[in-house]
């Protein structure tokens, strides 16, 4: 087994670097769909530039990272060359990959422990929707494959967006919450938000699994990884300010995501909402962009998944990657390759087939209609924008289908699997 890890590693690395060796790192770095305003590496050059020399990269609309990646990202240029540079987002990449292999193993080797202290509970005639050995020893490698071979996370790479570091700050969070190293993993989650905000919303499945870590469930255990949060946070944004020497970079990152000034396309829903939206309308409208992305699936969803707080972490990380201001497809390929950790599930998915055929229509589309639209003349805003809704309503499809299937299992295995009505069997459709 670890033969083939090394084996995919060493193939997704030199993928990654023919690729960075090729021009179509140019080209994918100018691409929509890779690069937003919150993680074009072209951003990060100027205001690393604009640093160096005295000016504050934060006046104006062109930089929108955090200082502490303005401080890394300035350090780097500095001191390495264009070669190490690219070699560094590889390095992160296949990082990103070996830490959620390693969290696989574990989250599955927790699920099957636990599964058999419950099977005393189980109907009878439920075997075929256990978890199997085999799932704990194979998911793990499902994980790792499918990030170092999903073209979203290759793309991402290729185009050295700081999505690249997003992904690694969030395999981390995963990786320590379920070591129980919670004080690491605040300070991950920190990150993490400090860069793009919306991953806020995981200290909730962090509180949960403290919550339930030792099997003494008590409220202080669940209340203490808020305090590490927000005593971290402060000292971030206190670094912050001691980089910058003012606050302004406030309203280039968190006001900057929230107020959704930047309306160029991308493969999220705000920009065409926005761009045909009446001003005085846009307050409301943006209150419930936001709280959508945010807070609205927050309660109930953790009251659902309260005993699987990492399942709730994962489709929280996969709803944020939907519904936020700025998404590219590096958020995306991230939470899929997630998936496998619930192989177990795959089999009471009803909608494999028609998100697997969407996902590679809107693939192949996005690019062409953009083509069609920007340079041929030939198409509109509504093409792009009609890709761009078809795919985050895949996704849609594809996270309630997962939940629905964790749904449909979790009764199988409490009343069983063949069940009859009056003497007539019937099977369980959830609609």
């Amino acid at each position: 087994m670890e033969k083939i890890i090394y084996l995919e590693c060493i193939i997704a690395t030199a993928i990654r670097y023919w690729l960075f060796e090729s021009d179509h790192n140019v080209i994918l770095a100018n691409r929509i769909e890779v690069s937003t305003p919150l993680n074009s590496w072209k951003r990060v050059l100027e205001g690393v530039v604009l640093y160096n020399e005295g000016t504050n990269p934060y006046v104006g609309d062109m930089f929108h990272e955090t200082p502490l990646i303005l401080w890394f990202f300035t350090w780097i240029i500095e001191h390495f060359s264009i070669k190490f540079i690219n070699l560094l987002f590889i390095i992160c990449d296949i990082i990103t990959s070996f830490v959620l292999h390693q969290t696989a193993e574990m989250y599955l080797q927790q699920l099957f422990q636990q599964q058999e202290k419950d099977k005393i509970t189980y109907a009878e005639d439920v075997d075929e929707a256990l978890l199997k050995k085999d799932d704990v020893s194979l998911a793990p490698l499902y994980v790792l494959s499918a990030y170092l071979f999903n073209p979203y996370c290759i793309l991402n790479c290729i185009g050295k967006t700081t999505t690249v570091l997003s992904n690694l700050f969030l395999s981390l969070f995963f990786y320590t919450m379920l070591k129980g190293y919670h004080f690491c993993t605040c300070n991950i989650l920190v990150l993490s938000t400090m860069q793009s905000f919306y991953p806020v919303i995981l200290i909730v499945p962090l509180c949960l699994y403290s919550y339930r870590l030792t099997g003494k469930q008590s409220i202080m255990r669940a209340i203490l990884p808020v305090v590490y949060f927000l005593s971290s946070l402060c000292i971030a944004f206190y670094m912050s300010y001691i980089i910058t020497a003012d606050w302004s970079f406030v309203n280039a990152t968190f006001n900057f995501i929230l107020n959704v000034p930047d309306l160029k396309p991308n493969i999220g829903l705000f920009w065409y909402f926005f761009t045909e939206m009446f001003e005085h309308f846009r307050p409301l409208f943006l209150c419930s962009f936001q709280i959508n992305a945010t807070v609205l699936y927050l309660t109930p969803l953790s009251i659902r998944l309260r005993n699987e707080p990492v399942l709730l972490a994962m489709t929280l990380t996969a709803l944020t990657a939907i519904f936020k201001s700025y998404p590219s497809i590096g958020d995306v390929g991230f939470y899929i390759a997630l998936l496998p950790m619930w192989k177990h599930l795959f089999q009471f998915m009803q909608q494999g087939f028609i998100v697997t055929c969407f996902f590679i229509g809107c693939s192949m589309f996005a690019p062409t209609v953009w083509h069609l639209w920007i340079y041929s003349g030939s198409a509109n805003a509504n093409f792009y924008f009609g890709v761009t809704l078809a795919f985050a309503t895949t996704q849609i499809f594809l996270v309630t289908d997962l939940l629905f299937a964790y749904v449909k299992r979790e009764f199988m295995l409490k009343h069983g699997i063949s069940k009859s009505i009056e003497g007539k069997d019937v099977k369980l459709v959830l609609d």
